[in-house]
């Protein structure tokens, strides 16, 4: 179901619903988080009356965003352990929290919308609204099979989060998917309601900046630009530099973010004698960023999953070609045509470090190719056009209702 862009002298002013997810952009940045928040002021545009239930990440007083209620229902905590892995604890604390608010003020909400993970604030939704007819929409970004469940919580925690993921696939009402695939892995895992594939999850300001940043340059970079935990494979980056720097001395790497893992790569490259060649600017703004992008020679995504790989997106238009690790959950692989946008290579730091050299030595020829790639491509992955398509969903619903 792809529905036309929504009519903007058409109003959900009837439409009083609750978005519930534990980070909030841009205090946290990802891809869930820039779509929530570009969502909600979608949402809030049209008239809806729009409560956005989250945890602490800010000093103060909960940020003003126009027309949207941002409610805190869990304090400020640490998600991830220190191997990169979520922690099971606040998930846990968060769904509680939504529990509570959504019990008290389930008359006040007609519809509630949630991401797939964490899953206990999908369960928590469904337990306070029990007894209603009131629907809950989930966002599924990406679908775990058992033997990755294993992988990355051990086999008896594995089993058991896998049988959490499908309940909630049983206990979603609408869900909405970014890609064919997770489509096709949600159906497969016995989901039968209504399913929508959206347009995409390009930011909204689109980043074509290739057309003035589009060249050679004269010393190679490589980027990586994400949350430095075990997932994102960043372990793997230091030695795949220093084994590139064997054919292209003057190679240097460039780490934006942070996370439990940059103490261990910073140490990683200091026993590699890479001090000098890695550059660690911490978390950046967003300007900051294209420019990084655009200056780069390829961006490296050795990540053992990504539920959309959006990164790969953003480098393609600035013209910036990407290095993927084929991992089989990492679903940046699907956005690479070998040699066209970047290459797709085995998830070693061998591998990776073939991967910056093709790409260095391509030069202009790949960045003129990749950025071609994404104009051809651009609309159909947009952010702001999967806002609108959820916007006409509602308003649909809201005729057949009146």
């Amino acid at each position: 179901m792809t529905p036309v862009p929504y009519d903007k002298n058409r109003v959900l002013k009837e439409l009083r619903i609750c978005i519930v997810y534990d980070c909030l952009f841009p205090w946290t940045i990802g891809g869930a988080e820039r779509w929530y928040r570009t969502l909600v002021e979608r949402l809030a545009e049209t008239g809806a009356r729009v409560t956005y239930l989250t945890r602490r990440q800010w000093e103060g007083d909960p940020p003003a965003i126009e027309g949207v209620s941002v409610i805190v229902v869990m304090p400020e905590a640490d998600l991830y352990r220190p191997d990169g892995t979520r922690k099971i604890g606040p998930p846990l604390r968060f769904g509680w929290g939504v529990f509570w608010w959504l019990v008290r003020h389930r008359s006040e909400v007609d519809r509630v919308r949630v991401a797939n993970f964490p899953y206990f604030s999908l369960l928590a939704a469904r337990a306070a609204l029990l007894g209603t007819r009131k629907p809950v929409d989930v966002d599924w970004f990406e679908v775990w099979p058992l033997e990755f469940w294993r992988r990355y919580v051990g086999r008896v925690a594995g089993r058991f989060g896998f049988a959490i993921q499908a309940l909630c696939i049983r206990l979603t009402d609408h869900a909405f998917v970014f890609w064919e695939h997770t489509a096709t892995r949600l159906q497969a895992f016995g989901f039968d309601n209504q399913l929508t594939v959206l347009a995409g999850l390009l930011p909204a300001n689109g980043r074509d900046t290739a057309s003035r940043l589009l060249r050679s340059h004269a010393e190679p970079v490589a980027l990586f630009a994400g949350r430095m935990i075990k997932d994102k494979g960043v372990l793997l980056l230091p030695e795949a530099i220093a084994m590139a720097r064997r054919e292209l001395p003057s190679l240097r790497l460039v780490m934006v973010g942070e996370g439990p893992e940059g103490s261990l790569l910073q140490q990683r490259c200091a026993e590699l004698d890479l001090a000098a060649a890695v550059r660690f600017p911490g978390k950046v703004p967003d300007n900051e960023l294209d420019e990084l992008i655009a200056g780069s020679s390829c961006v490296v995504v050795a990540s053992v999953r990504e539920g959309y790989g959006l990164m790969v997106v953003e480098a393609a238009a600035a013209g910036t070609p990407s290095i993927v690790a084929a991992n089989p959950e990492n679903a940046a692989v699907e956005h690479i045509v070998q040699g066209v946008n970047g290459f797709v290579v085995d998830p070693t730091s061998a591998a990776l470090a073939q991967g910056i050299i093709a790409a260095v030595a391509a030069g202009d020829s790949l960045r003129q190719s990749t950025i071609d790639w994404y104009r051809q491509r651009a609309d159909s992955m947009s952010m702001n056009r999967a806002a609108a398509e959820v916007v006409e969903i509602y308003m649909i619903r809201q005729d057949k209702k009146d």
